[in-house]
């Protein structure tokens, strides 16, 4: 599957980090940037820009904030083919947060957003833009989007200037019909714009959904070391570099860390296919109700979950 339009993004550490409140080491988050570099990955998210009075320093770790200092103690100036990316959450950021670009190793912001933010993501979007940065809108949850308010989101985003959007599969909640369907919808609806695709693996199927995305035209694919990630995580780097078959793209710097930091990783923090995840995929449910399982001392108690997530209805 080689298609040279295809852009690989690594959100191995943003989304990762929700895991862990994004407490990586500088080390860590250095070695995945290394191996972004040395694999070839086109874009390396390497976290969120927030806005510290919303979240406590003491809290959260340097990755949900990405302070410009912090960034280039990581990636110095960034001399790479690998650009540099980090997300924004619609009212978790100021405007005046936002450096020029000429100031910054960033070179692209996502601007995630639910149906009802559009305005503002757009209004986001092309604020960026015309700071000097490349920017996507990732809209999430839309396997919740009422198709009237999907129709509308497309036309507002259609006449913008954002040339990538996002299918976000946040839930791990969608099959192969529903990716093929909102592909049609979304390149339909957006012509001469890129469309990306964020799946997460809540039934196992990032991947396959990922595979479906690019026969339907994506050209914008995140992927994880090792599918780390929220919950369930998302689609595994090192399944969609040895499926795309492009030469640019180098499997064993990937295989590398996997042995060397994320198995060690994995012990320390459970994301990947567990039931409960499994559960709320299949309801098309958020997964927070589930991370909290995880993290209680029933975790594996699945019965009990199921009946928890499932009561007053027919089970």
């Amino acid at each position: 599957m080689f298609r040279k339009e295809i852009k690989v993004l690594d959100c191995t550490v943003r989304d990762g980090g929700l895991m862990n409140k994004w407490q990586f080491s500088k080390n860590f988050v250095k070695k995945v940037y290394d191996t972004c570099v040395e694999a070839g990955v086109d874009y390396m998210e390497i976290g969120y820009i927030s806005s510290e009075d919303q979240f406590p320093r003491d809290q959260y770790g340097p990755w949900k904030f990405c302070a410009e200092e912090e960034l280039r103690e990581i990636v110095g100036d960034n001399n790479t083919n690998t650009k540099l990316s980090v997300m924004a959450d619609i009212g978790r950021i100021k405007f005046d947060d936002i450096r020029p670009k000429s100031e910054s190793v960033v070179d692209l912001f996502r601007v995630a957003c639910y149906d009802y933010q559009i305005d503002k993501a757009i209004e986001l979007a092309h604020h960026v833009m015309d700071k000097g940065y490349e920017a996507t809108i990732n809209l999430m949850a839309v396997s919740k989007v009422a198709e009237r308010s999907l129709n509308e989101v497309l036309e507002d985003v259609a006449k913008s200037r954002v040339g990538t959007f996002y299918l976000v599969d946040s839930f791990g909640s969608l099959y192969s019909e529903d990716i093929h369907g909102l592909m049609d919808k979304y390149t339909k609806a957006l012509p001469g714009k890129t469309i990306g695709f964020h799946g997460h693996n809540n039934q196992q199927l990032a991947f396959a959904n990922t595979i479906e995305c690019i026969i339907k035209g994506a050209n914008m694919l995140d992927a994880t070391m090792l599918g780390i990630g929220r919950g369930a995580g998302n689609c595994p780097m090192e399944l969609l570099i040895s499926f795309l078959k492009n030469p640019k793209y180098k499997l064993k710097p990937i295989l590398r860390i996997i042995q060397e930091e994320m198995i060690p990783l994995q012990k320390q923090i459970d994301w990947g296919y567990f039931m409960p995840y499994m559960i709320t995929g299949s309801q098309n449910d958020h997964p927070r109700s589930a991370m909290a399982w995880m993290d209680s001392d029933q975790k594996d108690d699945y019965v009990a979950y199921y009946e928890s997530v499932m009561h007053g209805k027919d089970i």
